[in-house]
């Protein structure tokens, strides 16, 4: 069994994933716009506005991780409450580095500093209101 994130960026999916590759270093395994569906939304989920060009869905590698995301309903309002990604990394520049790109826009919450569990820890949310704890291995 396997639990993976979905997060739902409202019409701004495109460009978190881009934003993800830089800050953390994403690839994107996979990626489907609304208009290379062989369906149409399903009555009562479709999304709002234009959105042929909009992303169905899309999957992306951080690390050993994969983050599923999509624009959702495309209704501008995306809203990431009740829980963080936690990026775990090998060595407190490592984890400087991730938490300077991720804070890019954003708002630090805690800011990473030497923890009695880990020599490097913080909290942010991105500028996609994505809720992000940075912590390095434990030594």
């Amino acid at each position: 069994m396997i639990i993976q994130p979905y997060l739902h960026f409202e019409g701004r999916c495109e460009e978190a994933i881009e934003f993800y590759k830089q800050a953390v270093g994403a690839t994107v395994e996979m990626l489907m716009r609304y208009r290379d569906s062989p369906e149409p939304p399903v009555t009562g989920c479709e999304p709002q506005g234009d959105y042929q060009e909009k992303i169905i869905h899309s999957s992306f590698r951080i690390g050993e991780s994969v983050v599923n995301a999509t624009d959702g309903f495309n209704s501008g309002q995306s809203s990431f409450k009740g829980f963080s990604l936690s990026l775990t990394v090998g060595s407190d520049a490592e984890a400087n580095k991730r938490f300077d790109a991720l804070a890019v826009g954003g708002q630090v919450t805690m800011p990473l500093s030497k923890t009695f569990f880990t020599s490097s820890f913080g909290m942010l949310t991105d500028k996609f209101g994505v809720n992000w704890m940075i912590l390095t291995v434990p030594q």
